[in-house]
């Protein structure tokens, strides 16, 4: 399912009175908060859905693909997802 799949769903699920618009925003808000919360706090948790929490990667060795040559990867950080137990077993 792709961005504009999922806006048509969420506009389904919202009823007839939705207009596309208003699902498009709807999912914004929702991607918007989340993105704030895991920046602010570092993780956000949706009960029943699961857990968005921001991962820290060590700095490691690597190999540049192109030419074979061993480079060194900064550490960095990263976010992360853990589906709940619900949702695992809804699948």
């Amino acid at each position: 399912m792709n961005k504009s799949e999922l806006v048509e769903s969420i506009q389904k699920t919202l009823g007839k009175d939705a207009t596309k618009r208003c699902a498009e925003d709807a999912l914004a808000a929702v991607l918007e908060c989340i993105a704030k919360g895991v920046k602010k706090d570092g993780k956000v948790q949706l009960i029943g859905f699961g857990t968005f929490e921001v991962k820290k990667r060590a700095a490691r060795m690597g190999r540049n693909p192109k030419t074979g040559e061993a480079m060194k990867i900064k550490a960095s950080k990263t976010v992360g997802f853990k589906a709940s137990s619900n949702l695992k077993g809804s699948l």
